[in-house]
Formats: C-alpha cells, sequence, structure tokens
C-alpha cells in the first residue's frame, strides 16, 4: 500500500511541479512543487537502481549504483552550471559532503546508539574512508592555496583544476578496483557476534538514492560496491518488485524525470534566494544539498536502528567521498566542454566547513565503533555550521 501511495505522490507532484514551471506560477510555489517532486523521484530512482543491481549481481550492480545513485543532484549541478551559477553549485558540492559527514552519520549513529547502546563496524574499511577523505581535503585545499597567494594566475588555476579532477576520477576508479576486486575480503563485514551484524563495506564512493518506502539498503551496496551482509541479508529477504526489464525501463524513466524536475527546480532557486533574502551559500550547501539527498537519509537512519551501523556508515561517508572524488571532478570536464571552466577553487568558509567535517568524522569512525554521544556531537557541528552560513 505504502509503495502505492508513492507512486500517486509522485505522479501528483511530477505533474503540478510541470504545470507550475509551464504555467508560470509563483516562483516559491514552483520551488515548493519541484523540491517536493525531487524527492520523491530520487525515491523511485532509488527503488529502480536497487531492483537493477539485483540482477547485474554484485560487482556491476555496485557500478550502476555509483553512477545513477547521486543522479539527482548531478543533474540538479549541471542545470546550474548551464545558468552560470558556479558558486551555488561549489555551495551544494559543500552542503552534501559536510550534510553527509555530519547529519546523516550524525543522525543515523545517534538514533542507532539510542536503540543499541554501541554498535561496531569494519575498522579497517573505516581508517581507508579517514584516508580518502583527508585525500579530498588536500584536492579541494591545494588550488585555492596556491590562487590566493598568488602563486598561479586564474587561467593556470583552470588548468590545475583539470588535472585535479582527471586524477581524483582516476583514484575513484581506483579505490573501486581495490574494494570491488582485489581487496574485497579484507574490507568485507566483521561480525563479532551473531547479534551484532557490524557493516564494514569495500567502497565507500559510490551512493545511491533510496526510496524512503522500500528502506532498504540500497545505498549501502551503493556506497559500498563490496560484499556486505547488510546488503546480502536484504536480498535474501526481499526480491525485486519489478522484472529485470521493467527495472531497466523504470530506471531511465526515473533518470528522465529527474533531469526535468531537476531543471524546473534550478529555475526557481534565484527569485527564491531573493524572495527570502537567503545567500547563494546557505541555499547551495543547506537547501539544495538536503533536498538532493533526502532520501537516502533516511535509508541511513532506518539501517542503523535495525543494528546495521556500518551500511550507515557507508551511505553516509560513502556519499561525501563520491561527491569528492567523482561527482565535483566530472562537474569540472562538463564545464569546460561547456565553453567556461568551472575551477576547483572553493572559498575559504567552504573549505574551513569540509575540513572541520572530515576532522570530526575521521576522529569519530576511525575505532569502528560508534555511541549515540558520538552522533550528538556530529549534529551540534552541522547546526553550528548551518547557522553560520545562514548568517553570511
Amino acid at each position: 500500500m505504502k509503495k502505492h501511495i508513492s507512486t500517486i505522490l509522485l505522479a501528483i507532484f511530477f505533474v503540478l511541479s510541470a504545470v507550475a514551471h509551464y504555467a508560470g506560477f509563483n516562483p516559491v510555489l514552483q520551488f515548493i512543487f519541484s523540491a517536493i517532486a525531487v524527492v520523491l523521484v530520487a525515491g523511485f530512482l532509488g527503488r529502480a537502481t536497487e531492483s537493477v543491481a539485483h540482477y547485474a549481481g554484485q560487482r556491476l550492480g555496485g557500478f550502476l549504483n555509483a553512477t545513477f545513485g547521486n543522479a539527482a543532484e548531478l543533474i540538479i549541478a549541471i542545470m546550474l552550471l548551464r545558468e552560470g551559477l558556479y558558486d551555488m553549485v561549489k555551495a551544494s558540492l559543500t552542503g552534501s559532503i559536510i550534510g553527509n559527514l555530519l547529519l546523516v552519520l550524525g543522525l543515523s549513529i545517534f538514533a542507532g546508539g539510542l536503540k543499541h547502546k554501541v554498535q561496531n563496524f569494519n575498522v579497517a574499511l573505516a581508517n581507508m574512508n579517514g584516508s580518502l577523505m583527508i585525500v579530498a581535503v588536500i584536492a579541494l585545499f591545494v588550488p585555492a592555496l596556491f590562487l590566493n597567494t598568488h602563486s598561479i594566475t586564474h587561467p593556470q588555476v583552470n588548468t590545475l583544476s583539470l588535472i585535479v579532477a582527471g586524477l581524483l576520477i582516476l583514484a575513484y576508479i581506483a579505490w573501486l578496483i581495490f574494494s570491488m576486486v582485489t581487496h574485497k575480503h579484507y574490507l568485507a563485514d566483521v561480525k563479532t557476534t551473531p547479534a551484532v551484524p557490524t557493516g564494514g563495506h569495500g567502497s565507500a564512493v559510490g551512493v545511491a538514492q533510496i526510496s524512503m518506502d522500500s528502506a532498504t539498503v540500497a545505498n549501502a551496496s551503493t556506497a559500498s560496491p563490496m560484499t556486505s551482509s547488510a546488503t546480502a541479508d536484504v536480498h535474501e529477504e526481499e526480491q525485486p518488485d519489478w522484472s529485470k526489464k521493467r527495472s531497466i525501463l523504470y530506471l531511465l524513466i526515473a533518470t528522465v524525470m529527474t533531469a526535468f524536475v531537476s531543471e524546473w527546480l534550478v529555475g526557481t532557486l534565484e527569485t527564491f534566494t531573493s524572495s527570502f533574502g537567503f545567500s547563494e551559500l546557505f541555499v547551495g550547501a543547506f537547501v539544495v544539498a538536503i533536498i538532493g539527498n533526502a532520501a537516502e537519509h533516511s535509508a541511513a537512519i532506518l539501517l542503523a536502528m535495525k543494528n546495521k551501523i556500518g551500511a550507515s556508515v557507508e551511505i553516509a561517508v560513502g556519499s561525501s567521498l563520491q561527491i569528492a572524488l567523482f561527482v565535483a571532478p566530472v562537474l569540472v570536464f562538463v564545464s569546460f566542454f561547456l565553453g567556461n571552466t568551472m575551477d576547483i577553487v572553493f572559498t575559504t568558509l567552504e573549505l574551513v566547513a569540509i575540513m572541520v567535517s572530515v576532522f570530526i568524522a575521521k576522529s569519530i569512525i576511525q575505532d569502528g565503533s560508534t555511541n549515540w554521544y558520538e552522533g550528538l556531537l556530529l549534529i551540534v557541528v552541522y547546526i553550528i555550521l548551518g547557522v553560520s552560513f545562514y548568517l553570511v
């Protein structure tokens, strides 16, 4: 019944969003309809991706999840690039990184900790995640440092941005090979007791949008395209709702719908921002980021409450890593082909927010054990950054 309600709501708000856009309704009303439609379409996309991954198998399924998982957010960013809103693109990337590391991870650890006291996951994977997060920070920090110290010119920054973007994409591909092929057993789940499914997973870079109604762990296999007991358990218990052909068809339909609603949403952002007096930094870093990742937020929390904290960590940390190591570099190349290269230089505020998020998240997950108080600390840091960005 819930799935039927979700489908009906998706159809209603997609149509409302289209009518509001083409009929020229009030921009704020357009924004509301489009935002709700983006969340619902992201959920539909997540269900379709999960179903295709079931038939495709572990490795190809992980790749598909990595490719389609962040489709809503990637398409929104591309639409923003077409509008020339480069600052908002960077802000949305920043918001995705800090939102997943602080809000999603924090809420998951907090909710899971309240129910299960202490939760454990693969320590080796936690350390690898920490190292990857530091690499992402370095990649974002170095171009900004060299530009702001006038060591290089703006044209040289564009060249450096393209080189860094290419290296990060290579690092992403190498991580998939490392986690899915050469070291998948090393990063696989570790179960300390039968009652505690500690969910270490193999790759932390591809995260799918998850349907809130399905409450499954497609995101776990997305954030880690490797073997995961959390994912395996769910696939054993639940068979896909759709056949292979229908799953592929729905995946294509969901991707097309995502492109449309994302374009409609982006068309309202400038008016929405000016109407409420918000800065582009706040709208990009918090409003757009939260809307684009809404479905996976609930999936991570539900998994943590089921004592599958490893899967939750992979959803949160893996999404942040995919944004930094894959989505951001891809957007640099997209802007290059659009004729105006977006550099990878983030503002001081954005860099500080990312560094703070990485520092606290790494310190909490590095021991492979979490509790509700650590989750609360992450949420507090997110609120501090949110208020600060709002006041900018």
